[in-house]
Protein backbone atom coordinates (compact mmCIF):
# COMPACT_ATOMS: atom_id res chain seq x y z
CA UNK A 1 0.00 0.00 0.00
CA UNK A 2 1.68 3.49 -1.20
CA UNK A 3 1.32 5.52 2.13
CA UNK A 4 4.02 8.99 1.39
CA UNK A 5 5.09 10.87 3.86
CA UNK A 6 3.94 14.30 4.65
CA UNK A 7 5.34 16.69 2.63
CA UNK A 8 8.46 18.28 4.77
CA UNK A 9 8.65 14.93 7.43
CA UNK A 10 11.88 12.94 6.69
CA UNK A 11 13.09 9.61 7.62
CA UNK A 12 17.24 9.52 8.56
CA UNK A 13 16.94 5.48 8.70
CA UNK A 14 20.58 4.48 10.23
CA UNK A 15 21.93 1.28 11.27
CA UNK A 16 21.39 -0.51 14.38
CA UNK A 17 23.66 1.23 16.40
CA UNK A 18 21.74 3.98 16.07
CA UNK A 19 18.09 4.63 16.40
CA UNK A 20 16.13 6.27 13.51
CA UNK A 21 15.96 10.40 13.06
CA UNK A 22 12.63 11.85 11.97
CA UNK A 23 13.22 15.18 10.80
CA UNK A 24 10.48 17.58 10.35
CA UNK A 25 11.04 20.96 8.09
CA UNK A 26 8.29 22.43 6.72
CA UNK A 27 9.50 26.52 6.82
CA UNK A 28 8.40 26.69 10.48
CA UNK A 29 10.56 25.55 13.20
CA UNK A 30 12.08 22.22 12.45
CA UNK A 31 12.36 19.19 15.07
CA UNK A 32 14.32 16.06 15.44
CA UNK A 33 12.88 12.89 16.68
CA UNK A 34 15.99 10.72 18.27
CA UNK A 35 19.54 11.51 17.67
CA UNK A 36 21.33 8.20 17.57
CA UNK A 37 24.41 6.55 19.23
CA UNK A 38 27.27 8.66 20.77
CA UNK A 39 29.79 7.00 18.46
CA UNK A 40 27.90 8.38 15.36
CA UNK A 41 26.85 12.08 16.67
CA UNK A 42 29.77 13.54 14.25
CA UNK A 43 27.81 11.80 11.70
CA UNK A 44 23.84 12.58 12.86
CA UNK A 45 25.32 16.38 13.13
CA UNK A 46 26.78 16.32 9.52
CA UNK A 47 23.08 14.11 8.34
CA UNK A 48 21.10 17.17 10.10
CA UNK A 49 23.09 20.25 8.54
CA UNK A 50 22.98 18.42 5.36
CA UNK A 51 18.86 17.61 5.01
CA UNK A 52 18.42 21.25 6.55
CA UNK A 53 20.20 23.05 3.87
CA UNK A 54 21.95 25.32 6.32
CA UNK A 55 18.67 25.73 8.51
CA UNK A 56 18.85 25.91 12.50
CA UNK A 57 17.39 23.28 13.90
CA UNK A 58 14.95 24.27 17.04
CA UNK A 59 14.17 21.36 18.84
CA UNK A 60 14.99 17.81 19.52
CA UNK A 61 12.72 15.48 21.45
CA UNK A 62 13.05 11.67 22.53
CA UNK A 63 11.16 8.84 22.20
CA UNK A 64 13.05 7.43 25.55
CA UNK A 65 16.16 7.53 26.81
CA UNK A 66 18.33 4.65 25.80
CA UNK A 67 21.65 4.89 24.38
CA UNK A 68 21.36 4.63 20.48
CA UNK A 69 18.10 7.15 20.98
CA UNK A 70 19.94 9.71 23.01
CA UNK A 71 23.57 9.67 21.84
CA UNK A 72 23.54 12.47 19.66
CA UNK A 73 21.68 15.04 22.18
CA UNK A 74 24.55 16.64 23.60
CA UNK A 75 26.64 17.15 20.18
CA UNK A 76 23.05 18.60 18.39
CA UNK A 77 22.72 21.03 20.87
CA UNK A 78 26.60 22.10 21.08
CA UNK A 79 26.14 22.12 17.09
CA UNK A 80 22.52 23.69 16.92
CA UNK A 81 21.90 25.28 20.49
CA UNK A 82 18.61 23.26 20.21
CA UNK A 83 16.00 23.00 22.70
CA UNK A 84 15.78 19.33 23.80
CA UNK A 85 12.37 17.65 24.96
CA UNK A 86 12.09 14.47 27.11
CA UNK A 87 9.48 12.07 28.42
CA UNK A 88 8.22 13.67 31.93
CA UNK A 89 9.55 10.01 33.79
CA UNK A 90 13.08 10.73 32.42
CA UNK A 91 13.15 14.09 34.03
CA UNK A 92 15.43 12.93 37.23
CA UNK A 93 17.48 10.47 35.51
CA UNK A 94 18.49 13.15 32.96
CA UNK A 95 19.05 15.62 35.63
CA UNK A 96 21.25 13.14 37.66
CA UNK A 97 22.79 11.33 35.37
CA UNK A 98 21.86 8.17 36.72
CA UNK A 99 23.45 5.75 34.46
CA UNK A 100 22.26 3.08 35.98
CA UNK A 101 18.56 4.54 35.38
CA UNK A 102 19.64 5.35 31.73
CA UNK A 103 21.01 1.36 31.50
CA UNK A 104 24.16 2.65 30.28
CA UNK A 105 25.93 1.03 33.03
CA UNK A 106 23.99 -2.39 33.08
CA UNK A 107 24.44 -2.51 29.63
CA UNK A 108 28.11 -1.18 29.07
CA UNK A 109 27.11 1.39 26.62
CA UNK A 110 27.97 5.41 26.44
CA UNK A 111 26.24 8.56 25.73
CA UNK A 112 27.41 12.42 26.35
CA UNK A 113 25.87 13.91 29.15
CA UNK A 114 23.52 16.32 28.75
CA UNK A 115 20.92 18.48 29.99
CA UNK A 116 17.20 18.73 28.54
CA UNK A 117 15.10 22.08 28.46
CA UNK A 118 11.57 21.19 28.63
CA UNK A 119 9.08 17.44 29.13
CA UNK A 120 6.52 16.00 27.44
CA UNK A 121 3.98 13.66 28.97
CA UNK A 122 1.10 10.92 27.68
CA UNK A 123 -1.74 13.07 26.43
CA UNK A 124 0.18 16.07 25.33
CA UNK A 125 -0.15 17.59 22.22
CA UNK A 126 2.94 18.89 19.89
CA UNK A 127 3.60 20.36 16.58
CA UNK A 128 5.73 19.28 14.20
CA UNK A 129 6.35 19.99 10.43
CA UNK A 130 2.70 21.65 10.28
CA UNK A 131 1.06 18.69 11.87
CA UNK A 132 -0.64 18.00 15.34
CA UNK A 133 0.96 14.89 17.29
CA UNK A 134 -0.61 13.07 20.43
CA UNK A 135 2.38 11.89 22.71
CA UNK A 136 1.65 8.39 24.12
CA UNK A 137 2.74 6.48 26.76
CA UNK A 138 4.11 2.84 25.64
CA UNK A 139 5.64 1.42 28.73
CA UNK A 140 7.65 -1.88 28.57
CA UNK A 141 10.89 -1.87 26.36
CA UNK A 142 10.99 1.33 28.47
CA UNK A 143 8.75 2.19 31.53
CA UNK A 144 8.78 5.44 30.61
CA UNK A 145 8.73 5.19 26.84
CA UNK A 146 6.15 8.06 24.45
CA UNK A 147 5.17 7.30 20.98
CA UNK A 148 3.63 10.27 18.92
CA UNK A 149 1.06 9.68 16.72
CA UNK A 150 -1.03 12.11 14.25
CA UNK A 151 -4.42 10.91 13.71
CA UNK A 152 -4.92 12.80 9.82
CA UNK A 153 -2.49 11.29 8.41
CA UNK A 154 -2.55 8.03 10.14
CA UNK A 155 0.79 7.91 11.32
CA UNK A 156 2.80 6.11 14.16
CA UNK A 157 6.28 7.39 15.36
CA UNK A 158 6.89 4.26 17.93
CA UNK A 159 10.68 4.35 18.95
CA UNK A 160 11.26 1.39 20.31
CA UNK A 161 8.10 -0.17 21.16
CA UNK A 162 6.59 -1.55 17.64
CA UNK A 163 8.88 -2.56 14.86
CA UNK A 164 7.98 -4.46 11.89
CA UNK A 165 9.30 -7.64 13.19
CA UNK A 166 8.73 -7.25 16.82
CA UNK A 167 9.74 -4.73 19.62
CA UNK A 168 12.91 -3.58 21.64
CA UNK A 169 13.76 -5.64 24.66
CA UNK A 170 11.42 -5.73 27.33
CA UNK A 171 14.47 -4.60 30.08
CA UNK A 172 12.12 -3.88 33.04
CA UNK A 173 10.84 -7.26 33.26
CA UNK A 174 14.45 -8.78 33.01
CA UNK A 175 15.66 -6.49 35.38
CA UNK A 176 12.71 -7.06 38.07
CA UNK A 177 11.89 -3.77 38.24
CA UNK A 178 8.03 -4.11 36.83
CA UNK A 179 5.99 -6.44 34.59
CA UNK A 180 7.59 -5.91 31.01
CA UNK A 181 5.22 -8.44 29.32
CA UNK A 182 1.87 -7.19 30.79
CA UNK A 183 2.77 -3.76 29.89
CA UNK A 184 4.17 -4.43 26.48
CA UNK A 185 0.90 -6.52 25.91
CA UNK A 186 -1.24 -3.58 27.17
CA UNK A 187 1.50 -1.15 24.97
CA UNK A 188 0.23 -3.14 22.09
CA UNK A 189 -3.35 -3.33 21.99
CA UNK A 190 -3.68 0.40 22.91
CA UNK A 191 -1.54 1.09 19.61
CA UNK A 192 -3.63 -1.68 17.68
CA UNK A 193 -6.82 0.01 18.02
CA UNK A 194 -5.54 3.27 16.75
CA UNK A 195 -6.29 4.00 12.72
CA UNK A 196 -2.64 3.57 11.29
CA UNK A 197 -1.32 3.33 8.14
CA UNK A 198 2.15 4.27 8.44
CA UNK A 199 4.41 3.24 11.24
CA UNK A 200 8.21 5.12 11.77
CA UNK A 201 10.13 2.58 14.20
CA UNK A 202 13.06 3.36 15.78
CA UNK A 203 15.07 0.70 14.15
CA UNK A 204 14.26 -0.77 10.34
CA UNK A 205 12.64 0.92 7.90
CA UNK A 206 8.84 2.56 7.56
CA UNK A 207 6.76 -0.10 6.77
CA UNK A 208 2.61 -0.23 6.03
CA UNK A 209 1.47 -3.15 6.62
CA UNK A 210 1.09 -2.80 10.13
CA UNK A 211 -1.72 -5.89 10.89
CA UNK A 212 1.13 -8.30 9.96
CA UNK A 213 3.49 -5.83 11.96
CA UNK A 214 1.14 -6.60 15.30
CA UNK A 215 0.58 -10.36 14.53
CA UNK A 216 4.42 -10.31 14.55
CA UNK A 217 4.70 -8.51 17.79
CA UNK A 218 1.50 -10.18 19.51
CA UNK A 219 3.30 -13.93 18.54
CA UNK A 220 6.80 -13.21 19.94
CA UNK A 221 5.17 -11.68 22.87
CA UNK A 222 3.19 -14.78 23.24
CA UNK A 223 6.33 -16.80 22.99
CA UNK A 224 8.01 -14.90 25.79
CA UNK A 225 5.36 -14.72 28.11
CA UNK A 226 5.00 -19.02 27.35
CA UNK A 227 8.58 -19.08 28.39
CA UNK A 228 10.50 -16.41 30.24
CA UNK A 229 13.83 -18.14 29.29
CA UNK A 230 13.20 -17.40 26.01
CA UNK A 231 13.19 -14.04 26.45
CA UNK A 232 16.08 -13.94 28.72
CA UNK A 233 18.49 -15.60 25.91
CA UNK A 234 17.41 -13.38 22.82
CA UNK A 235 17.65 -10.57 25.48
CA UNK A 236 21.19 -11.71 26.06
CA UNK A 237 22.09 -11.56 22.25
CA UNK A 238 20.65 -8.61 21.65
CA UNK A 239 23.06 -6.74 23.80
CA UNK A 240 26.23 -8.99 22.98
CA UNK A 241 24.95 -7.59 19.03
CA UNK A 242 24.89 -4.06 19.93
CA UNK A 243 28.06 -4.31 21.96
CA UNK A 244 29.70 -5.43 19.34
CA UNK A 245 28.37 -3.69 17.07
CA UNK A 246 30.25 -0.42 18.66
CA UNK A 247 33.54 -2.51 19.60
CA UNK A 248 33.24 -3.72 15.75
CA UNK A 249 35.44 -6.81 16.59
CA UNK A 250 37.70 -8.30 19.26
CA UNK A 251 40.13 -11.44 19.35
CA UNK A 252 38.38 -14.84 19.61
CA UNK A 253 40.14 -15.62 22.85
CA UNK A 254 38.65 -12.11 24.50
CA UNK A 255 35.63 -13.29 23.37
CA UNK A 256 34.48 -14.95 26.78
CA UNK A 257 35.67 -11.98 28.58
CA UNK A 258 34.11 -9.47 26.67
CA UNK A 259 30.63 -10.94 27.03
CA UNK A 260 30.71 -11.31 31.05
CA UNK A 261 31.84 -7.68 31.15
CA UNK A 262 28.47 -6.78 30.65
CA UNK A 263 26.89 -6.38 33.67
CA UNK A 264 23.19 -6.89 32.14
CA UNK A 265 24.21 -10.25 30.31
CA UNK A 266 25.88 -11.44 33.54
CA UNK A 267 22.94 -10.26 35.69
CA UNK A 268 20.29 -12.16 33.47
CA UNK A 269 22.05 -15.30 33.11
CA UNK A 270 22.24 -15.36 36.96
CA UNK A 271 18.53 -14.38 37.11
CA UNK A 272 16.69 -16.81 34.34
CA UNK A 273 19.22 -19.69 32.73
CA UNK A 274 22.40 -19.84 35.82
CA UNK A 275 24.37 -21.07 32.29
CA UNK A 276 28.14 -21.31 33.24
CA UNK A 277 30.09 -18.71 32.80
CA UNK A 278 32.00 -20.21 29.72
CA UNK A 279 28.95 -21.99 28.61
CA UNK A 280 27.32 -18.39 28.54
CA UNK A 281 29.65 -17.01 25.91
CA UNK A 282 30.60 -20.10 24.06
CA UNK A 283 26.84 -20.56 23.85
CA UNK A 284 26.37 -16.55 22.47
CA UNK A 285 29.30 -17.33 19.87
CA UNK A 286 28.03 -19.62 18.48
CA UNK A 287 24.44 -18.83 17.92
CA UNK A 288 25.88 -15.55 16.80
CA UNK A 289 28.19 -16.73 14.16
CA UNK A 290 24.85 -19.01 13.09
CA UNK A 291 22.92 -15.98 12.18
CA UNK A 292 26.21 -13.74 10.83
CA UNK A 293 25.73 -11.22 13.67
CA UNK A 294 29.42 -12.21 14.31
CA UNK A 295 32.06 -13.49 11.46
CA UNK A 296 35.30 -15.29 12.43
CA UNK A 297 38.12 -13.56 10.62
CA UNK A 298 41.92 -14.20 10.90
CA UNK A 299 41.01 -15.09 14.67
CA UNK A 300 39.49 -12.16 15.13
CA UNK A 301 35.11 -11.92 15.69
CA UNK A 302 33.56 -9.60 13.80
CA UNK A 303 30.49 -7.75 14.00
CA UNK A 304 28.30 -8.82 11.15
Amino acid sequence: MSCPLPPGMQVLERGWLSANNILFDDGGPTTLVDSGYVSHAEQTVDLVHRALGGRPLDRLINTHSHSDHIGGNAALKEAFDCRIVVPAGLHAAIADWDKDALLLSPLGQRSARFQHDELIADGDEIEMGGLNWRALAVPGHDMEALAYYNPENRLLISGDALWENGFGVLFPELLGEADGLIYTRQTLEMLARLPIDRVIPGHGSPFTDVDAAFERAFRRLDAFTADIDKLAWHAIKVIVSFAMLERRHVAKAEFPAFVLGLPFAVDVNARFLDLPADQLAAKVERELLLVNALRLVDGRLVAG
